[in-house]
């Protein structure tokens, strides 16, 4: 299917948000089409996460167009309809999990807060999405201190995936993993993505999992997307910051996938 008659899944258009006299997004446009993994890259401070905390409508915006599965999503004040919210599910940075509470009644959060169900259809549940994330059943009865890293990060992406959503964010999700952690993250998501039939909103500095997982990355600049496609087509990029990214001391193993 030709790239521009693609469906969407999330629609962002002329997109402006800030904070007092403070613009963080400046008449931002972004297109995600359904099913693929974009990862979005930004200096520190540069406005990555409040982009995708305003998609999801956690801060408002001053003006601009979000759409999500085809539905306009919130207005000047950020609000988010219950049946909008359940399209898709979070995995914030270091998991953002209830401590006092176990991992199986961590998954079934979203569960009680949106649906009615028996609990033994919840720990059904729970411990399939348990399952496909590569942890055990048993792994539901710890706590998150009990928990290492990468646990961690599977039990919310299980979180997330609770509710069956069409799109996933994901904050930072191999942050604080060590290199063999953070691959094998890597490859569940796009496992994940593949099985599922997943769009993926991926906010990352992982050089590793932009060039391994993301099928496009767009990068944020100045309040706006300065460059998207392909790593390939970023690498050639000629805009300042794109360049001084990819091409910096830290980047020299990086290349571009093969298609």
């Amino acid at each position: 299917m030709p790239e521009a008659t693609m469906p969407l899944a999330i629609s962002v258009k002329e997109l402006v948000v800030g904070f007092g006299r403070h613009v963080v997004i400046d008449h931002l446009s972004l297109d995600v089409r359904r099913g693929e993994i974009l990862g979005l890259v930004g200096a520190s401070g540069g406005g990555k996460s409040v982009l995708m905390r305003t998609i999801i409508g956690l801060i408002p915006r001053q003006s601009g167009e979000i759409e999500v599965m085809g539905a306009e999503i919130g207005g000047s004040h950020g609000r988010v309809t219950q049946s909008a919210a359940g399209r898709w599910g979070i995995l914030f940075q270091q998991g953002a999990l209830f401590s006092s509470l176990t991992v199986r009644q961590n998954i079934q959060f979203p569960l009680r807060e949106n649906l009615v169900l028996s609990d033994a259809l919840m720990d059904e549940i729970a411990t399939a999405k348990l399952e496909m994330v590569g942890l055990k059943p048993e792994d539901g009865d710890k706590f998150p201190s009990e928990l290492s890293g990468g646990m961690t990060k599977r039990v919310a992406l299980a979180r997330a995936l609770a509710l069956d959503p069409a799109i996933v964010f994901l904050d930072e999700p191999t942050s604080g993993l060590d290199p063999i952690a953070a691959g094998d993250f890597d490859v569940l998501i796009k496992t994940l993505q593949k099985t599922l039939g997943l769009t993926v909103f991926m906010v990352t500095h992982d050089l590793a999992s932009l060039n391994t997982v993301c099928d496009r990355v767009a990068a944020l600049a100045d309040g706006k997307i300065v460059a998207i496609g392909p790593m390939r087509e970023l690498l050639q990029s000629e805009h300042p910051w794109v360049r001084a990214y990819f091409h910096g001391k830290r980047s020299l193993m990086l290349q571009p996938k093969a298609s």
